[in-house]
């Protein structure tokens, strides 16, 4: 064994201090001899570099919805729709100013009138601009006053942006205390829940809206009614 290291170490001496001779620019010079005359080299660096993102995402993914599921299906300070003790729980998260989020919106409430058991916890992520803050925070506001699924509904039902201008508009059209609701919007579980769901939506490597969560399936981007069928149907045999 001795031996072996020994002859090891003298084969390697000569290679490392080649390398300590060679200058930074000398180095730099033959990593750009070797990708020209083998560019693949890159791409191959490329995919390995997104495949180990990619497992180190899916590691963290599955240790929230294994650690912290709780947090995602059952937070007292996330708005539930549906039925409130269905056996399947989709977790959505939005932003009002999504395009995808309202088209979804459609598909969302077929899924609700097709399926009595499904219970919807609704995460308000608003990222795409202050517009979608002030709705978000507009819409869990309107809780106070036992409106919200009204006022998320109408809010979706949107076809202009949601601004604060317009936002304010369509909660006094349905008969929100507007005046409370600007109030309301200060409190503290207001600015909580969007918290959470920016931490959650990070842990859990979504990167834009609408993004579910249906038992162990992490669904990014706009799905159609069947599919989230499938998915609940899929969750509710593994139970």
């Amino acid at each position: 064994m001795k031996t072996t290291a020994l002859a090891l170490g003298l084969a390697i001496a000569p290679i490392a201090g080649f390398a300590q001779d060679l200058s930074d620019a000398r180095i730099k010079e033959l990593a750009l001899e070797a990708i020209r005359e083998n560019p693949q080299i890159i791409m191959e660096a490329v995919q390995l570099l997104e495949q180990q993102q990619a497992a180190t995402q899916a590691d963290a993914a599955a240790d929230v919805l294994k650690n912290q599921r709780q947090s995602l299906e059952h937070d007292p300070n996330a708005p539930v729709l549906g039925n409130p003790d269905g056996d399947v729980t989709v977790v959505e998260f939005f932003d009002y100013n999504c395009p995808y989020c309202r088209r979804a919106m459609s598909e969302v409430q077929g899924l609700l009138d097709a399926d009595q058991d499904v219970r919807l916890v609704y995460r308000e992520w608003p990222i795409l601009s202050e517009g979608s803050v002030f709705a978000a925070k507009a819409a869990l506001a309107a809780r106070e006053q036992d409106k919200y699924e009204e006022f998320h509904w109408a809010l979706m039902g949107m076809e202009e942006r949601a601004e604060e201008a317009s936002v304010m508009r369509l909660a006094e059209e349905i008969g929100l205390d507007v005046k409370r609701l600007r109030t309301d919007m200060d409190e503290p579980e207001v600015q909580e829940h969007i918290d959470e769901s920016m931490r959650l939506s990070q842990a859990l490597g979504f990167n834009g809206t609408p993004s579910f969560v249906i038992g162990d399936d992490l669904v990014p981007g706009f799905v159609e009614q069947d599919q989230l069928e499938a998915l609940v149907d899929k969750t509710r045999e593994s139970d």
